[in-house]
């Protein structure tokens, strides 16, 4: 009653959160920042003049403040993923408002820029969170493709982002491996699948949800 059916009805009504975009694909990247990925992520999405949204970490924004800085600096959105990657399903009130709180203090006092973007850890809501939303643009998304795990590969995850093309799609793929269930390595692969798929697929507009 606290967690999976609000989870299920604002998911499936859409109440305040955006599963759309509007022109344009959006790409979108969670549980960053990484030492290691996010910079070659940066990287990548500079050599092929992509915008991206990054939904950060706030515990980890604070342990790399200049991969954030950089993430700003280089054009990108900055959304908040909570202080620690912690379901809403397990939050009260008071946690959830602290998580959320924490992290746009951190990205701030880095950017000084306050975020208004959110997306809660695997999209889970809770009773509470209609309310606490209503200061945050919650952004869902259209594909969700399992990158977090290493098994599925740089092939087979080139195949899904192909079937991504959409108008409005928004796609989110994961630039760290350091949350529960995700496998650390993931992201080397999820870099070499986006890598081919930029590069064959330069006719794309990208959008980041800073633009909605």
């Amino acid at each position: 009653m606290y967690g999976v059916i609000p989870t299920v009805m604002i998911r499936s009504f859409s109440l305040r959160i955006y599963k759309k975009g509007m022109n344009g694909i959006a790409l979108t990247f969670d549980d960053g920042p990484d030492p290691i990925y996010t910079p070659q992520l940066l990287d990548l999405l500079k050599k092929h003049h992509v915008k991206a949204t990054f939904f950060v970490v706030g515990s980890k924004a604070k342990k790399y403040p200049h991969i954030i800085k950089r993430i700003d600096e280089e054009g990108h959105a900055i959304g908040l993923h909570h202080y620690h990657h912690i379901s809403n399903w397990i939050l009260l009130p008071f946690f959830v408002e602290w998580e959320l709180k924490k992290t746009a203090d951190v990205i701030e006092e880095i950017t000084g820029k306050r975020p208004v973007l959110y997306r809660p850890p695997w999209g889970h809501f809770n009773l509470f969170t209609l309310f606490t939303q209503k200061r945050y643009k919650t952004v869902m998304w259209t594909y969700i493709l399992g990158d977090w795990k290493a098994s599925l590969g740089a092939n087979r995850l080139y195949e899904r982002l192909k079937n991504c093309r959409k108008d409005g799609a928004i796609i989110v793929l994961h630039d760290s491996g350091s949350t529960l269930g995700a496998d650390e390595e993931a992201p080397k692969y999820m870099l070499k699948a986006l890598e081919r798929f930029l590069k064959e697929n330069n006719d794309i507009r990208w959008t980041s949800a800073d633009e909605w």
